[in-house]
């Protein structure tokens, strides 16, 4: 037996129906609909980096452990280790949990890391990795003991059937809007987008249609043809001259690329993140400094990353048919283990909560079905090590338009709620359209979790109720009270 067999044998590609092929190109998919995180996670974080909380203002310089680091340089820094975390993730999500799921530093997350914790609660980005990274050990220990697994297979099956269908309106949503087919609008909150004004929208639309008519037909590879289609489309038509350079490229890429040149930029890569790792123990000796903010932090990283990731979870494993009769992924402690211990990793090395990605869904949707798309994935973004600077030049609407074209697939989750109970229409329906209009899976979550229970009692249903989902109703709500507490200024510190 060769290594290539193996290494088959391993991933279970005969059980799975797949082949490298499949594999490798659903590996391929899924990273480039999330390479994006390698850009957008570290301005996000760099911003708490650059927070002065004397002054109030964002610095374009700051200081850690004695040495002064421009912003381009804490960039650099915080995209290594965002890289760097994806691939620990993936690579254990692929060689212990064998699943094709990628996971990286989470959006929304990394939001309110900075945004709220640092920038609001005034929290100090060094404590706040040293939260993340307690919430990574309580996630490690809960998985080890099977407690998280217990909590999720709690969710009342309405919610689990309607997850996929939630994050597929949500991921429509989200990908119109990169894509600027549905803008801002007063009155109604969004409209359509002028497609004859707006560059971007008629790009996008062209490699959206380009990509479903490529799907439609069983093209093996649809969305990354779209994706690179849609990406060497905007640049060939910035270098024509047809459309201004910032329209169409990601702001200073094309600048980088045409006047600085290639070699210069590749050579000019900050590689060394230490000064993120020194940070982090840093904020480890300030945590009595006030450990009642403290715990909090770590109770928030806590509770979203937690429903958040078990949404996520649940979703994709929709999409790749992996869900039970009863809308359960089993061994689902293996997958969890492999965001555990990227949050944990990751914050040592200076970033935010690791979870798993909803794009992962786009590589399900071209055939991965075991780890090896996910260690394709994990190759990827150590590659993308060599050309951090030219990631940026990815356009973001050309790799949203895959998030589109899943959302759509996605949406055959419906098929499977019983619509006529009005327990799981209800709480199905309350899933489904809250994740997108709150940008929040844990959200969507919440809402199926808490009404589902008052349904029922409501239809005097009470017995199918079991005591652990009224007290997870409970939890929801007692999370929400704090929450809104601490962001309506009720509670200060």
């Amino acid at each position: 037996m060769g290594a290539s067999d193996t290494i088959a044998e391993y991933f279970g590609f005969d059980e799975s129906d797949t082949d490298y092929r499949t594999e490798t190109l659903a590996g391929v998919t899924t990273f480039l609909a999330m390479a994006y995180i390698i850009v957008v996670n570290p301005a996000i974080l760099s911003s708490a980096i650059l927070w002065n909380h004397e002054t109030g203002e964002f610095q374009g310089e700051a200081t850690i452990n004695g040495a002064v680091y421009g912003a381009g340089e804490i960039i650099q820094m915080l995209a290594v280790a965002t890289i760097l975390a994806s691939v620990v993730a993936t690579v254990v999500m692929a060689l212990y949990a064998n699943r094709p799921f990628g996971l990286a530093p989470g959006m929304g997350l990394n939001a309110f890391f900075t945004f709220t914790v640092v920038v609001i609660l005034g929290v100090p980005w060094q404590v706040a990795l040293a939260a993340v990274f307690v919430e990574g050990l309580v996630f490690i220990a809960l998985t080890a003991v099977g407690a998280r697994r217990y909590v999720i297979e709690l969710f009342p099956e309405p919610v689990k059937f309607a997850v996929g269908a939630g994050i597929g309106v949500f991921l429509l949503f989200l990908g119109l809007q990169e894509m600027q087919v549905v803008v801002p609008y007063d009155a109604t909150l969004v409209t359509l987008g002028n497609v004859l004004q707006s560059p971007v929208a008629a790009l996008s639309l062209a490699g959206l249609f380009l990509t479903l008519l490529l799907y439609a037909r069983g093209v093996r590879g649809s969305i990354v043809i779209g994706i690179v289609t849609t990406a060497v489309a905007g640049w060939a038509l910035t270098l024509a001259g047809v459309v201004s350079p910032d329209v169409l490229t990601p702001e200073g890429s094309y600048d980088d690329v045409t006047n600085e040149g290639i070699v210069s930029m590749l050579t000019s890569v900050q590689y060394d993140f230490t000064p993120l790792f020194w940070g982090f123990v840093d904020g480890l000796g300030m945590i009595t400094e006030d450990p009642f903010v403290f715990l909090l932090v770590v109770f928030t990283f806590f509770f979203v990353d937690f429903f958040d990731t078990a949404g996520t979870l649940i979703g994709v494993s929709q999409i790749g048919g992996f869900l039970d009769e009863h809308g359960d992924l089993p061994e689902i402690e293996k997958p969890l283990m492999a965001d555990a211990v990227g949050t944990t990793v990751g914050a040592m090395i200076g970033t935010s909560t690791v979870t798993t990605f909803i794009e992962s869904s786009t590589g399900l949707e071209e055939g991965g079905r075991t780890g090896f798309t996910a260690l394709v994935v994990g190759g990827l973004f150590a590659l993308s090590l060599l050309v951090v600077p030219l990631m940026a030049a990815i356009p973001q609407y050309a790799t949203y338009l895959a998030l589109v074209v899943v959302g759509i697939i996605m949406l055959q989750g419906v098929t499977d709620i019983d619509w006529q109970d009005p327990a799981w229409s209800i709480s199905a329906g309350l899933t489904i359209t809250v994740m997108p209009l709150t940008t929040s899976i844990a959200n969507g979550l919440a809402a199926g979790i808490i009404s589902y229970p008052l349904v029922k009692a409501a239809i005097g249903e009470t017995r199918d109720v079991s005591p652990g989902q009224w007290a997870l109703a409970l939890a929801f709500i007692g999370y929400f009270i704090v929450y809104f507490s601490v962001e309506s200024g009720a509670v200060t510190f």
